[in-house]
């Protein structure tokens, strides 16, 4: 059977996942707020992809023909497909986006264009735009537009209209980009008789045209909103005489100048004046145009200010203290005794500034080694390493300045950390390290003992209010000295030593996996118990699929939770009709990595980094870590077992319907992360 026939394609299987988003901002069971929100995330990932997959399929088109056939899909068929799809998707979009505002106003929270202003409202607009707004717009006359590539990819543009109406001066056109990483989207307006008003700041914009136009003689506007994508990939040079930062910077600088793989525009706009921005921006037919509305960039939404009745929020959950670590006490002297796991977001972060923040000022400590992929905006752990490092620590970090998007940020940090006498272990080109790793060194009784975090994601306290990841704080000598040898290899990869506890990419992540599974397929024919639960972002690798297809098939049950991309179709008699998919989307991003298997009945558990994707398993370091405590263990698993009754936010990953909600015939409804904070709240009071 061919691949095709086996697989779904994993463009098409990501845009079921953001399907799955959208579900969230149509589900009228959910606050009005909450989905707008997840109109914003819709529409970033929307953005993401355009920018990342798309483009790559693009490139796949510009592909010798006879290299084509190496392919597993066709790049036509496939781009044809999800221009289809994000078609369908933008209708229901659209029609969400209208009816959240109709129910908003119904809430009192009212939003007013330029036109809706009434005087005093006029007036806050006008004061508004001249002491917060007039000294970040710079526009540019279209006709003096020489090279486009000045115009910064995924920003909002106004094409305005300049006319006179007394005739002294030609009609003209200019480009102002929106500066929304400076000014909100969303301004208030004064609040009256109870009611909330809000003017997006493109509107306040065309209201204050004249403001910034009249002094050349226009006193009649129109302004239209355009948006460019452009293709994500970084062409990294080859220069020998330049260090892999040099490079890196060069890589992200030219990537925003890269090619337009997408184009939207108010399909108001006047047809003359669409041919001449095409024409200016060197976008032609072969390009993705698409006619909208008004507004884009609904990616902002996700930052919509908090009004009115609580109601329209979800309820607050704050983080949660672990028992076994009380305020003010020695997280070494804790996990010395026994290993705690961490569940992000339900419970607080703030442990690992903590545990930071005592390794610090710990005598006995000699050093301090951390991996980060994604670091927070103002980090307080890269500040607090700082800390330790000038407190006479040894401290050695390896940040990944190949993290997509964030390499400007990590860059930064490399700098930053490096002047203030922190190790940086430079980044291996041809891999990216994934893997989330502390380890603390500490001499105890003459001898080096070691401490280690090892996580399902990143070291950043953004990320771990609103993902969820496991986090586990051990001191087990036989897993933290292979932590220890993992460093090692990230300073010198040549004679990778051999690991009998973690499972490391990528060396033979892929092939434990296998083994494992193998296992459970052999327990199944000797009537033993087999079965495996598999709980994962993205499972896009073919090997292992088709190994959980051979598992199915001899009788082993799998239960599969895949948050995004899965190209696997469960559930088709004579391939998989032992395996059950699901998928979860909620409040927060599930982001863990956990994995158990039967074993016959003594279960291993396992949780890592890794998703099962190529890129995970050949093309970066990733660590999966077994669970040895049978407390954990059990913690775990009743975890997963509030995921697997989810009967209120999982879906089917089935194809017939797409994206199907699950009933389990439960008569309870089971929301499993309300359930799980719930737990967690109970387990630790």
């Amino acid at each position: 059977m061919a691949d095709k026939k086996i697989f779904i394609n994993r463009e098409v299987s990501w845009l079921y996942f953001n399907e799955r988003v959208l579900q969230e901002a149509m589900d009228r069971n959910n606050p009005l707020i909450e989905r707008l929100k997840f109109l914003g995330i819709f529409s970033s990932n929307r953005d993401e992809f355009f920018r990342v997959r798309v483009a790559s399929v693009r490139r796949m088109l510009n592909m010798d023909r006879s290299k084509r056939e190496f392919l597993d899909h066709d790049p036509e068929a496939v781009l044809k497909d999800i221009f289809k799809i994000v078609g369908e998707q933008e209708k229901r979009f659209t029609q969400t986006f209208f009816e959240i505002r109709e129910e908003l106003a119904k809430e009192n929270i009212i939003f007013v264009d330029e036109k809706g202003l009434d005087k005093q409202q006029g007036k806050f607009v006008q004061q508004y735009f001249n002491n917060e707004v007039r000294s970040y717009l710079f526009p540019i006359m279209l006709k003096n537009l020489k090279n486009p590539d000045t115009l910064r990819d995924g920003y909002i543009y106004l094409v305005v209209v300049l006319k006179d109406s007394a005739g002294d001066h030609p009609e003209d056109y200019s480009l102002i980009m929106l500066p929304t990483d400076t000014i909100p989207r969303f301004i208030q307006l004064p609040s009256k008789g109870g009611k909330h008003y809000l003017i997006m700041l493109d509107d306040m914009l065309r209201y204050s045209m004249g403001e910034i136009f009249k002094t050349f003689g226009y006193d009649a506007f129109e302004a239209y909103t355009i948006k460019f994508t452009r293709d994500a990939e970084l062409d990294i040079d080859d220069d020998v005489s330049k260090s892999f930062i040099e490079l890196m910077s060069e890589s992200v600088k030219k990537r925003k100048k890269g090619v337009p793989v997408r184009f939207v525009y108010d399909k108001e706009i006047p047809d003359i004046l669409l041919q001449r921005l095409l024409q200016k921006l060197y976008i032609d037919k072969s390009d993705t145009l698409r006619g909208g509305g008004r507004y884009h960039n609904f990616k902002d939404f996700m930052s919509f200010p908090e009004l009115g009745s609580k109601k329209l929020v979800y309820p607050p959950t704050p983080p949660l203290r672990h028992k076994l670590l009380p305020r003010n006490s020695s997280i070494l002297n804790v996990i010395r005794k026994q290993d705690i796991m961490l569940h992000y977001p339900y419970q607080t972060f703030g442990y690992i500034v903590d545990l930071l923040r005592e390794v610090a000022i710990d005598p006995q400590v000699r050093a301090i080694k951390m991996t980060f992929y994604r670091a927070a905006r103002n980090s307080n752990v890269i500040n607090a390493l700082i800390n330790a490092a000038r407190n006479g620590k040894n401290v050695t970090v390896f940040l990944e300045i190949q993290a997509r998007f964030d390499e400007e940020a990590n860059i930064y940090w490399v700098e930053k950390l490096s002047e203030e006498g922190v190790k940086i272990i430079k980044t291996l080109p041809g891999f990216k390290v994934h893997a989330k790793m502390m380890l603390i060194r500490r001499k105890e009784y003459g001898e080096n003992v070691y401490y280690a975090n090892i996580s399902t994601g990143n070291f950043n306290e953004s990320t771990a209010r609103v993902y969820t990841d496991a986090s586990l704080l051990t001191a087990n000598q036989e897993i933290t000295r292979e932590v220890n040898a993992l460093f090692h290899i990230f300073e010198a990869p040549y004679n990778p030593p051999q690991f009998k506890h973690l499972l490391v990419a990528p060396y033979y992540m892929r092939k434990s996996l296998i083994k494992l599974l193998n296992v459970e397929i052999r327990n199944v024919k000797k009537g033993k118990k087999a079965w495996a639960i598999l709980k994962m972002n993205s499972l896009v690798d073919p090997k292992i699929a088709k190994k959980l297809y051979q598992a199915s098939q001899a009788g082993v049950k799998i239960d599969l939770i895949c948050r995004g991309i899965c190209v696997l179709k469960p559930g088709v008699k004579g391939l998989s009709e032992n395996i059950n998919a699901i998928s979860i989307v909620d409040k927060f991003l599930e982001h863990s990595r956990v994995f158990i298997f039967a074993n016959d009945g003594d279960a291993k558990y396992y949780f890592g980094s890794a998703d099962w994707m190529i890129r995970n398993f050949d093309h970066r370091f990733e660590v999966i870590c077994p669970v040895y405590d049978k407390n954990i263990q059990k913690e775990i698993k009743d975890i997963i077992d509030f995921q697997l009754a989810d009967n209120v936010k999982s879906r089917l990953l089935t194809l017939n319907p797409i994206n199907a909600y699950r009933k389990t015939g439960s008569g309870a409804p089971v929301r499993s992360q309300f359930a799980v904070y719930d737990y967690l709240k109970k387990k630790n009071s």
